[in-house]
């Protein structure tokens, strides 16, 4: 799987998900585009987007404890940790990293860039 999160912004697509007030700080939002599942979260007013899936059995990741402080999520199946903002796999069973997306704010609203066609 990539990492997305590394994209500039001129190399995504931006989808628009929500309005920032219906993302409040604490909470997660789960959504597909394109096929793909993703969660997004508000840590303390800062937005991250995964994959919904973890790379170890492909179950959903979305509902796992999430740490506000080292900014990580653990698999709810099988306790593999993930960092929120890379999508690196930190701990077994899970070795891949998933897919994270740059979100941004514009216009009171959360958008998530996709990579374009072609891009990783």
């Amino acid at each position: 799987m990539d990492t997305y999160r590394t994209l500039e912004p001129e190399n995504c697509d931006f989808v628009d998900i929500a309005a920032v007030e219906d993302l409040p700080a604490g909470e997660r939002l789960f959504l597909e585009i394109d096929g793909r599942p993703i969660v997004v979260f508000n840590i303390a007013g800062q937005y991250f987007a995964i994959a919904d899936e973890c790379s170890h059995e492909e179950l959903p990741l979305g509902e796992g404890e999430v740490d506000a402080e080292s900014l990580t999520i653990t698999c709810p199946y099988h306790g593999a940790d993930f960092d929120l903002q890379t999508g690196r796999a930190l701990s077994l069973p899970a070795v891949q990293d998933i897919p994270a997306y740059p979100v941004r704010l514009r216009a009171g609203r959360l958008e998530i860039g996709l990579p374009r066609d072609g891009q990783k």
